[in-house]
């Protein structure tokens, strides 16, 4: 029997029992909360991906930075290919219709910094979709300044019509992780996007 073993394991439930108290009892939670103590305490270590360049000097940064750009380009491929045949004329259209269908009505500046995107390209965007049908603007009954952009009839329906080809062309851009590797994922890009939009947020 690994005695020894099983006492050290013993001891560092108690611990992540006691840093983490909300995670509940998942074992798939406490092997990352695992990972991550024995990496922080210098116990573990994983071993550093090899990568084109790294030996004349090429850093992790560059190549985060330009993994980002060529997966957005594949993401932007297929996402072309799921709108062919529909009366979307670019993705950003059927993004917006899914961010409005997903999160409600909402005013443009909100739209549009959901999507993050400049201001003067994101009412381009909307522009597009009210002349189409797909969505109309309200004046906000709070405050008459603002415009509230509203899903239509027509636009749900053709968002439900093309969902099953959006739902293909995002499974084609993640195909090779599995889903442990996703979530990881998940948790590393959210850490990414949520530091650039507190970051933008201070600067606006």
């Amino acid at each position: 029997m690994y005695y020894d073993l099983i006492t050290e394991l013993v001891t560092l439930v108690k611990v992540y029992e006691k840093e983490s108290s909300d995670a509940g009892q998942d074992v798939h939670l406490f092997g990352h909360w695992l990972q991550e103590h024995l990496q922080k305490n210098g116990s573990y270590t994983m071993p550093e991906p090899e990568w084109e360049g790294k030996a004349k000097g090429r850093s992790a940064d560059s190549v985060i930075n330009t993994s980002l750009v060529h997966l957005y380009r594949y993401a932007k491929l297929q996402a072309k290919n799921a709108i062919a045949n529909t009366s979307f004329s670019t993705p950003d259209e059927f993004i917006y219709l899914i961010t409005l269908s997903s999160f409600g009505s909402m005013t443009k500046t909100a739209l549009i910094r959901l999507n993050v995107h400049e201001k003067s390209a994101g009412i381009q965007i909307i522009n597009r979709l009210i002349s189409s049908g797909l969505v109309e603007q309200r004046e906000d009954e709070s405050d008459k300044r603002n415009k509230i952009i509203h899903i239509t009839p027509k636009g749900s329906e053709l968002l439900n019509e093309s969902m099953d080809n959006i739902r293909a062309a995002t499974r084609n851009v993640t195909e090779p992780l599995s889903y442990p590797e996703k979530m990881d994922l998940i948790r590393l890009l959210t850490k990414l996007e949520t530091f650039h939009e507190l970051r933008m947020k201070r600067e606006a």
